[in-house]
């Protein structure tokens, strides 16, 4: 059976364990054929991601903080060096400081608010910025990122992140429609509640967990490599038609009104 992305070349922004979603999207692309580079943020998550991608014969790393502009061009700079393109890239960043995920959303303070849209939003934007160049000198391709329920409706505790996903999930319409014309796609996945160490850090995600499992229409949780499947089709051309929009894998709990 051919293999969905054959051939084709992708980054993956935001591996920090073998328990991220992005590891989950890497380990589905590259069952499917394509060659892969990743990056990392500092040297102390240097050694895990290196560890990872070395699982995956031909993958690259390069460093990037992506609140640095110099790092984001230096990072398309070496996948131009090394590749000349793109054909998809996964954007799986988020952060929020930790006091502004523990108490009320009105407590929070003007960086706090800066910092969660500027790493958790605004990176994708900065990322399409250096990333459409590559992606249409191969004739286009896919970027997707990462979303949850919390930026549609209130969930408590996610706070200023609700705030950054909701403007995350705009960026990715008006990235779509800027992007079109150049071929290229750009959709969320807005996953489930899964239990990867950024989750954890969510107050009462251990009851996030439980409810969904009780009251989703599938009766479980969400498996972080269901989301890296869908991740797949998004990348691949069998979702050539597809620009723009929220793709909900959450065993349908965003389909109640509970």
């Amino acid at each position: 059976m051919t293999k969905l992305l054959e051939g084709k070349k992708g980054l993956i922004l935001g591996v920090a364990n073998k328990r991220s979603i992005a590891w989950a999207i890497a380990q589905s692309a590259a069952h499917h054929g394509a060659q892969l580079a990743f990056t990392y943020q500092g040297e102390r998550l240097m050694e895990n991601v290196k560890e990872l991608a070395d699982t995956l014969p031909g993958s690259l790393i390069f460093p990037c903080d992506v609140m640095q502009e110099d790092q984001v061009t230096s990072l398309f700079d070496n996948i131009q060096k090394s590749w000349g393109g793109l054909d998809f890239v996964a954007h799986c960043i988020a952060f929020a400081k930790a006091e502004d995920l523990e108490s009320d959303y009105v407590k929070t303070k003007k960086d706090g608010f800066d910092t969660a849209l500027g790493v958790s939003a605004y990176s994708l934007t900065a990322v399409c910025q250096k990333a459409a160049p590559l992606l249409e000198a191969r004739g286009g391709g896919s970027v997707i990122t990462l979303t949850y329920l919390g930026g549609d409706r209130v969930s408590p505790r996610y706070n200023v992140m609700g705030v950054a996903k909701a403007a995350l999930q705009s960026s990715v319409r008006y990235l779509a429609y800027d992007l079109g014309a150049k071929n290229i796609r750009v959709n969320a996945i807005s996953a489930g509640p899964i239990n990867t160490l950024a989750a954890r850090g969510i107050s009462g995600f251990t009851d996030m967990l439980k409810m969904v499992k009780e009251k989703a229409p599938l009766k479980r949780n969400t498996e972080a490599a269901e989301v890296g499947d869908t991740a797949t089709f998004l990348f691949s051309s069998l979702s050539r038609g597809i620009t723009g929009q929220t793709i909900y894998v959450d065993s349908g709990y965003s389909i109640l009104a509970v």
